[in-house]
């Protein structure tokens, strides 16, 4: 069975870091594209940035360009979203996401995280 858990979120200033962690079991994160989404308070769902099967960054967004990068452990089966240099827009709740390749559009992904909130004010 397929699972993910995200961990990591909270409160921070502008400027601050944050770490995600996306935990999954039921499949091994290093032979999957794994996706971070996040949906603002009345906004759509809208896609982040996704690591690729050959760990490659793609990224949705530009303003996180530079700022956030995924990476993976596969001995812990975790995927991790380090945010850097946050900013007020950056809240959200952020959930990962996982199919067998990187797409912008959320329909693709059938399994998901239940989110992990991220706040930035000052």
């Amino acid at each position: 069975q397929v699972q993910l858990v995200e961990s990591g979120g909270g409160s921070v200033q502008p400027g601050g870091s944050l770490r995600l962690s996306c935990a999954a079991s039921g499949f091994t994160v290093g032979s999957y594209a794994i996706a971070w989404f996040r949906q603002a308070p009345g906004k759509e769902r809208e896609g982040v940035l996704c690591s690729s099967v050959s760990d490659d960054n793609i990224y949705y967004l530009d303003s996180v360009q530079g700022r956030f990068t995924i990476s993976r452990d596969l001995a812990k089966n975790t995927v991790h979203l380090q945010m850097n240099s946050l900013k007020p827009e950056d809240t959200g709740v952020y959930y990962c996401a996982t199919d067998y390749f990187c797409s912008q559009d959320s329909r693709q992904y059938d399994y998901w995280g239940q989110g992990t909130q991220v706040t930035v004010s000052s």
